[in-house]
């Protein structure tokens, strides 16, 4: 079946497509077009049966403009000296190369070597040396992703120069490697010793971190101070039950006081906690000495004093809110990791050793692995005294607040995480506040305490109203 006339197939469009370097008017042969960055997509071919938007394309719509498409995407062939020879050396075709790698690994391994812009020379050098700052971490990583099977390894190392057949890059560089010997278990070591200072590092700040989240935890006067009104809030609303008089609860109640709601069904217990320590705070802020007509006057500028303080308890215990994402299991696994590591890197060196030979590149990583080991042993010692000061400070202040009952907490820093958690919940509710009392028409209904929910509001204002009407009818009997 023939396609109309009006429909032009695929295989035309490419033709015409592809014709437009020749064009110009000029011999092919003699002026060839610059190679220009190849498009990698999936050709379709033209349907018969069915028309396609394709079928709609005019090859005469678009003009290639030929000077800015090459002056882009031109593929450039820069000339190489001797030294860019060296480290980026031409790739043999894949028809001429012995691939012992799987193609895609080989391919992998090319792209990170031209990436990394590495000799196989300096690598050698530096595992030779056993100087892990000379390739970085980074390189060390992709030499570890390196890594050839047993079977690979076997080829590689019974490869010889004289066979018909070329290496290709990935394989010449990983055998020139496995010419030194144990040269991964090097890497795995060197790799080690690159990360260590900021491993410590990242430990250290951690231990110091649950540190100082105790002390905030113990001292901090605005969170003692919740404690306290929770504490006589709840001991109110229990009396006359077996939960009333209590001296102490866990500060996992703190999370429960927005599921208490007051008969508006919206107010919540902590709502009514904030607002007692918003206007407790601001009187002591403002000063307790002015008479009643200045008090109620200065009303909304002490709930403004008082919301502020309360609100920035969230910013003065930062390092809690950073021990809450911390697990204390992985902090010391990590401990026992950077523990292990020094063992690792001991059983390397002996194991260079035990081959005998008496090379002075043997002898420079040995003398090399020891400088830093008997380093990182002495830091490692004082990185455990560091956990252990931090994990009993943990304990402790679970303890001061929970008592006994600390026992129960599957997870150590538990206590943090329900401070968080709290934390997220009053930054809420003291924004929700805030904008309750900013609505406050400030009149001589501040009399009474500004309700912590709108839809109170004309309750409240019903309520003034009545009284003012009745100390007017008083005022009135008594002139009489």
């Amino acid at each position: 079946m023939e396609l109309p006339c009006n429909k032009q197939p695929i295989e035309k469009i490419e033709q015409s497509i592809e014709g437009l370097s020749s064009d110009t008017g000029g011999n092919n042969e003699e002026t060839p077009k610059p190679k220009l960055k190849t498009l990698h997509w999936d050709k379709v071919r033209a349907s018969s049966d069915r028309e396609m938007v394709w079928d709609q394309l005019k090859s005469s719509s678009f003009k290639l403009d030929e000077e800015m498409i090459e002056s882009l995407f031109i593929v450039k062939t820069p000339t190489l000296n001797r030294k860019e020879m060296t480290r980026r050396p031409v790739l043999p075709s894949q028809s001429q190369e012995n691939r012992v790698l799987d193609p895609k690994k080989s391919q992998n391994i090319a792209i990170l070597l031209r990436a990394l812009n590495v000799t196989v020379e300096e690598v050698c050098e530096a595992l030779l040396e056993g100087n892990a700052d000379a390739l970085g971490t980074e390189l060390l990583e992709s030499l570890l992703k390196m890594a050839p099977s047993k079977e690979e390894e076997r080829k590689l190392k019974e490869y010889k120069d004289d066979t018909p057949f070329k290496l290709g890059s990935a394989e010449k560089f990983l055998k020139a490697v496995l010419d030194i010997p144990f040269a991964f278990k090097r890497v795995d070591a060197m790799l080690y010793i690159s990360n260590f200072d900021s491993e410590v590092d990242y430990l250290k700040k951690s231990f110091e971190t649950l540190e100082a989240a105790c002390e905030e935890l113990r001292s901090n006067r605005m969170f003692l101070k919740l404690l306290e009104a929770v504490l006589k809030t709840g001991n109110r609303m229990n009396v006359g039950t077996n939960r009333g008089d209590a001296h102490a609860f866990k500060l996992d109640t703190l999370l429960k006081l927005v599921d208490v709601k007051g008969a508006d069904g919206k107010t919540t217990l902590l709502h009514f906690v904030v607002q007692e320590i918003i206007r407790s705070e601001g009187a002591r802020l403002s000063g307790g000495d002015q008479d009643q007509q200045s008090a109620m006057n200065d009303d909304v500028k002490c709930r403004k004093l008082g919301l502020q303080v309360v609100s920035n308890l969230s910013s003065e215990v930062v390092n809690i809110k950073k021990a809450a994402a911390m697990d204390s299991e992985v902090l010391h696994s990590e401990v026992l990791k950077l523990s292990k590591g020094i063992g690792n890197i001991a059983e390397v060196v002996r194991s260079i050793e035990a081959v005998g030979l008496k090379e002075s590149s043997i002898e420079r990583f040995s003398e090399s692995m020891r400088r830093f080991m008997k380093m990182a042993e002495e830091e490692i010692i004082r990185l455990q005294a560091l956990e252990s000061v931090a994990m009993s400070l943990v304990k402790e202040i679970t303890e001061y607040f929970h008592g006994n009952s600390a026992r129960e907490e599957a997870h150590p820093f538990r206590i943090f995480m329900v401070v968080r958690d709290f934390l997220m919940v009053l930054d809420r509710v003291c924004k929700e506040v805030g904008m309750i009392n900013e609505r406050t028409i400030v009149s001589s209904a501040h009399k009474f305490p500004v309700p912590v929910n709108p839809n109170l509001q004309p309750a409240i204002s019903g309520l003034a109203a009545k009284w003012q009407h009745s100390s007017s009818d008083e005022d009135s009997s008594s002139a009489h």
